[in-house]
């Protein structure tokens, strides 16, 4: 039997890429599963799927940016399961274009999907983990983003980085209670999904850049591996979760940069995947 078996998993963003792999993962190793997702559709088709082979999956439509959404997706776990064991605050999107051309809209939903839903993420469910007096785990999906930047992202750099500095944060406040609650980053490089499928566009640039970026997603990582690695991460208590290794090098030159205070300059770095290829600082 799994060590999983019967925990509870909430996964946001779990309609598609990272999120479904996560879900499809987890209803392996037995755990009873709440998915919540913008996109009612493949979020019911994805619990419908996963209920015909055996996994308890409830779905819950909730936009991540609304703090009251999300603490109606706490109650609903609640109420379900009873409570919380693994909780994946996923859910995010893309925006390329020059910065200086990304309308404020643009800017505030990128704020909003991917920063604040971490931030309502944590908010409506830290206290209840705390509460519980028993182990648990918060997985916050970054990115490579959130380490390195790169040219026309912008809003995706920019948030992503804002959650490895506050998933990191969480770490330090937790440990100094000493408590249960354990944390983890996600900052994978190119994972199969449609995340550009999000993308609103700006300008001839930012068109380009999405094209190079789809193609590099979609020949990335399989979300199934991903998840695989994510867990293996969680069994270990892991903070960092960095499954796509040959960006290493490119860390250590911007950490190099910053130490020799030396102006940073951007190139391509070649992904793990065979024909993957992404862009770093």
């Amino acid at each position: 039997m799994s060590s999983e078996q019967g925990r509870v998993a909430v996964i946001t963003g779990a309609a598609s890429g990272i999120g479904r792999g996560l879900a499809e993962y987890a209803a392996g190793l037995g755990m009873r599963l709440v998915l919540s997702d913008v996109d009612e559709p493949r979020l019911l088709a994805l619990c419908a799927e996963l209920q015909g082979r055996g996994a308890e999956a409830h779905a819950c439509v909730a936009d991540v940016g609304d703090p009251a959404q999300v603490e109606c997706l706490r109650d609903f776990t609640v109420a379900r399961c009873g409570g919380v064991d693994l909780l994946f605050n996923n859910a995010g999107v893309m925006q390329t274009g020059h910065c200086w051309e990304i309308g404020h809209a643009q800017w505030q939903r990128m704020l909003r999907v991917n920063l604040d839903g971490v931030i309502n993420g944590i908010r409506s469910f830290v206290p209840l983990l705390l509460a519980q007096g028993r182990p648990a785990h918060v997985i916050n999906t970054a990115s490579l983003a959130g380490l390195l930047s790169s040219p026309l992202m912008a809003p995706y750099n920019v948030t992503k980085q804002a959650v490895v500095a506050l998933s990191e944060t969480l770490h330090y406040e937790l440990s100094q209670l000493q408590a249960s609650v354990s944390v983890s980053v996600l900052c994978p490089g190119p994972v199969a999904s449609e995340i550009m499928a999000s993308d609103q566009v700006e300008g001839v640039a930012g068109a380009q850049l999405n094209q190079l970026l789809d193609a590099s997603i979609r020949q990335g990582m399989t979300p199934l591996r991903l998840a695989e690695l994510v867990f293996a991460a969680i069994a270990e208590k892991r903070f960092w979760i960095l499954p796509h290794k040959l960006f290493k090098p490119a860390l250590q030159r911007r950490v190099q940069s910053v130490l020799e205070e030396s102006n940073p300059v951007f190139q391509f770095v070649a992904a793990d995947e065979p024909g993957a290829s992404h862009v770093a600082g």
